[in-house]
């Protein structure tokens, strides 16, 4: 199953390639994912249940409207594929739908049409990422009907990761996948991000780990390959090293093979 959204960060790649980091057969009780973004590793392993969060209320509203009513939705987006130009898109950009359908297919029709399907928002909350090159709102391998049923159990909330991950107990896999902060801040993913991820957060989403790891959980973290990261989870669990190439930068001279770690706990 092909996530509905293109997302900055998102893991189609560790999806594509055979780790062996992820749960096999549904051999979990519950699949928690507190970062959620595309949902690329959830909708590889289509767990029979779970709980799905972010802090990105207009992510977490479109999972929603897909699992609750995505036939009218579709028809919106319908609507919207066959107007789709560059006059439409900015007239779309700039409108506040009220509805929290409407949010979700403004939300949509925008990742899949803006420049790179990324993310970005300005100081006051708008939305300001450029028309991209795709020309299509729908695409061949858009399946809404089944991602409504793989979501039909599965909790979806806006919340903080504290609160998803403290939920997780024995038999639950939770898969983490935070923006890649580093100590002192001196990456620049962190720039994709409404809000800041900070070094703060990342020993607050160390600490929660081992809480959930206490409880008999079994987490999977993937993080910055940078040494403030191996430091702060030195002794927990197993590391991997993963190379994975980027394609967010404008000019493709600047995409390259970047590489991440990859904790088991």
């Amino acid at each position: 199953m092909e996530p509905f959204l293109k997302w900055a960060g998102g893991k189609r790649w560790l999806v594509n390639r055979d780790t062996g980091l992820l749960p096999q057969n549904n051999g979990f009780n519950r699949y928690i994912e507190p970062f959620l973004g595309s949902g690329a590793v959830f909708f590889h392993v289509q767990p029979r249940n779970g709980i799905l969060s972010d802090l990105n209320s207009d992510l977490i509203n479109s999972y929603t409207i897909i699992r609750d009513c995505w036939e009218d939705l579709l028809e919106i987006l319908i609507k919207y594929d066959k107007r789709h130009s560059k006059e439409f898109y900015y007239k779309i950009r700039a409108s506040r739908p009220k509805s929290q359908i409407n949010k979700a297919a403004r939300f949509i029709y925008l990742n899949r049409t803006c420049w790179n399907g990324l993310y970005r928002v300005n100081k006051k909350g708008e939305f300001n990422v450029p028309i991209g090159t795709k020309t299509k709102v729908l695409l061949s391998e858009d399946n809404f009907a089944e991602v409504s049923h793989i979501l039909q159990n599965v909790e979806i909330e806006v919340c903080d990761f504290e609160r998803s991950i403290d939920k997780a107990n024995e038999g639950d896999f939770v898969f983490v996948d935070p923006p890649y902060t580093v100590k002192h801040n001196l990456n620049g993913f962190v720039k994709y991000n409404e809000t800041i991820f900070t070094w703060g957060d990342q020993e607050r989403l160390k600490n929660a780990i081992l809480r959930a790891q206490k409880r008999g959980a079994e987490i999977l973290l993937l993080n910055a390959n940078h040494q403030s990261i191996k430091t702060l989870y030195n002794g927990i669990g197993n590391t991997t090293t993963l190379d994975r190439a980027s394609v967010i930068a404008g000019n493709p001279l600047s995409r390259g093979t970047y590489s991440e770690l990859a904790i088991k706990c």
